[in-house]
């Protein structure tokens, strides 16, 4: 035996002190390996979506409809299901309603408290006895283990039943009893969520989407673009900062920032009022939703260009800084004629719609004034300051990163940059060129730098890479070759507008450009997928999320209410389970309240991927092979307790 297996063993022998211990656990995880593999449910670009994103998580994708018609068929009505449904995804809010308008409101509390045993009793049955009682709420978890859990010894099982759903109305706990079940249940129908990307930005709710996150049982988040921009940003770069802050007074999500973070933009409003009073903001309108205040629009107005300015500056000193990084196209201050009225993009002249600019050195263009700067230093405490913030974004480090190999598929956000013969192309990263596994591995090494970098040089690049992964051409969760948000500003000539993908979007039909992506993160591309976000497709024209024969599953289709035109749905989410992948195409969601008042649930169209030959278990996951590796050091203790090598503890 080797010295560091024998350390391991050891190491073992103080959890399993005995042959008996160690052959009870072998038993018991030999087991777990054949039950069948647990729900993943893959979600992407939510874009601050919270209604609807908190609806599909509630219900699954449809998961927990699928099984109230799996358990009840034709024995309840349509309407019942809806009903239970219903109650399953927003029970405090449906129980408020029962409790005013129904009449018989025991029987109601009876049937309803049957129906969800019923449905406890099937998302719980491929989990083990151990893995269900550590998901039960504390204060009903002997009683709901009583419920669902068969007795062989009790004769009567259905009087015992009943007696206890008795009790529990008898002693006015139902609605308890109740909304307990139906949280068990959302908690049981998906075992593992994973979130493809672009939490922040566009919708007003991402703080309360990281809320829900933080607090999820099992969940893993590949950044996106929008998601590096936001963790710059609280890192304290600057020009994440003025890039978030841009965003968000475009969107109209500004009170995302004061509400939602508590992060005090009164020295940038003051700012804005004073220096940009009487300039020319017609560029700069705001795309709100219905819950915008519109009598803060001139204010926001002038916020959101006062921002863009100081980006596009501090964008320029970034650029300097790093000349490795290509992006001298994207310094475009310098290249204004004033007297002209023009801009030179890429050796073309362009007229502008508006250069006023009362903050811009026509000498020195990317220099911030003093106001500027002081307004940034403020912003930046503010950020760094903010603990909400803080700790959403330390979850987002802590579950996430660039990429995930999880269960055989790989997940990111983006795109892995090729050339346009499919090769990978190669991206100077600090002196040295990187591509495939190795560009993502880099970047992710660089983001986790400039938050948690202790000494100030290193962490100030690792901040000056956030910004590139967030917009350079060779970031893989960008994946173009600009973002031409000057153009689109100020100038009106649209074919400067174009922000050109990176081949890999042309490609992604072809087998082996696929194929040759996969091997390159270590895969095996006869079972193995790639679920990706970033670019919404376009369903109203007849575009497909399922690319290269179910090798590759786009399943970004509109969450965010900004692309919904332009895609014909509402966002697409993948449901992975023991018999299949599923994709399910989402139409708009209403509201909470239309769901609850009028039992309205998302309507879903669904695709099958793929369909198992053989159901998996949990014998054939990430989970499994890990169980596989205990089970053989168990083996191993057993062995050693059996010759005298480990002595047992009796």
């Amino acid at each position: 035996m080797e010295e560091m297996e024998f350390k391991i063993l050891k190491t073992l022998s103080h959890q399993y002190k005995n042959v008996a211990a160690a052959s009870a656990e072998i038993i018991n995880l030999q087991s777990i390996l054949n039950l069948p593999k647990g729900t993943e449910h893959f979600l992407t670009d939510i874009h601050g979506e919270y209604e609807q994103f908190n609806h599909v998580l509630k219900n699954g994708s449809g998961s927990v409809r699928r099984k109230i018609d799996e358990e009840f068929g034709n024995t309840i009505s349509n309407r019942d299901k809806k009903s239970l449904a219903t109650l399953i995804y927003y029970p405090e809010s449906k129980l408020q309603i029962v409790e005013k308008e129904e009449e018989y409101l025991e029987d109601w509390y009876k049937i309803s408290l049957h129906r969800l045993v019923q449905i406890t009793k099937r998302v719980s049955s491929k989990y083990t006895r151990s893995k269900v009682r550590k998901a039960l709420p504390k204060d009903f978890a002997y009683v709901i283990e009583e419920l669902i859990t068969e007795k062989e010894e009790i004769q009567d099982k259905e009087a015992y039943y009943n007696e206890i759903i008795h009790t529990i109305i008898r002693i006015g706990r139902a609605p308890q009893f109740i909304i307990a079940l139906s949280h068990l249940i959302q908690r049981l129908v998906i075992d593992h969520l994973h979130i493809v990307g672009d939490i922040y930005d566009r919708g007003p709710g991402p703080h309360i989407i990281m809320d829900t996150l933080c607090d999820y049982h099992s969940v893993d988040v590949q950044w996106g673009n929008h998601d590096i921009v936001w963790m710059g940003a609280a890192s304290g770069s600057l020009v994440c900062i003025a890039n978030v802050l841009r965003l968000s007074a475009s969107y109209g999500n500004l009170s995302t920032l004061e509400d939602g973070y508590g992060i005090n933009l009164l020295p940038l409003a003051t700012f804005a009022l004073e220096t940009y009073a009487d300039t020319n903001c017609d560029a700069f309108k705001i795309k709100f939703n219905t819950d915008y205040n519109t009598k803060d629009l001139s204010l926001d107005i002038k916020m959101h260009k006062a921002m863009a300015i100081i980006q596009f500056k501090l964008e320029g000193q970034l650029i300097m800084r790093h000349p490795e990084f290509h992006m001298e196209n994207r310094m475009l201050l310098h290249q204004i004629d004033y007297e002209k009225q023009t801009v030179m993009v890429d050796g073309k002249e362009y007229a502008m719609k508006d250069i006023d600019f009362p903050t811009v050195d026509k000498e020195h263009p990317y220099e911030l004034t003093e106001e500027e700067r002081k307004v940034m230093l403020r912003l930046q405490q503010a950020f760094m300051r903010c603990e909400k913030l803080q700790r959403h974004v330390r979850f987002l480090y802590s579950k996430g990163g660039m990429y995930k190999i999880y269960n055989g598929n790989l997940l990111y956000h983006g795109c892995v940059p090729l050339n346009p013969d499919g090769s990978l192309m190669k991206v100077d990263i600090c002196g040295k060129q990187y591509s495939g596994k190795a560009l993502y591995d880099i970047l992710e090494h660089y983001a986790k730098r400039g938050y948690y970098a202790k000494d100030a040089s290193e962490r100030a690049l690792g901040q000056d890479m956030i910004w590139y992964i967030w917009s350079g051409p060779g970031s893989p969760v960008f994946g173009k070759a600009k973002m031409s948000t000057f153009e689109r500003y100020f100038i009106a000539d649209s074919e400067t507008h174009e922000e050109a993908k990176n081949s890999y979007y042309s490609l992604l039909e072809k087998e082996e450009v696929i194929e040759s992506i996969l091997k390159e993160f270590g895969l095996d591309s006869k079972d193995a997928h790639i679920v990706n976000g970033h670019v919404p497709v376009e369903q109203i024209h007849g575009e497909s999320p399922i690319k290269c024969g179910g090798k590759l599953l786009v399943i970004d289709g509109g969450f965010s209410k900004a692309y919904q035109k332009k895609t014909g749905i509402a966002g697409y989410t993948l449901v992975c389970n023991s018999r299949g992948m599923r994709l399910v195409a989402h139409e708009p969601f209403e509201s909470t309240e239309a769901a609850i008042k009028n039992e309205s649930d998302i309507f879903s169209d669904s695709i099958i991927v793929e369909t198992f030959p053989i159901r998996k278990r949990v014998y054939d996951t990430d989970t499994g092979r890990e169980i596989k590796e205990n089970i053989y050091y168990l083996e191993q203790l057993l062995d050693a307790y059996k010759d005298g090598t480990i002595m047992e503890q009796l």
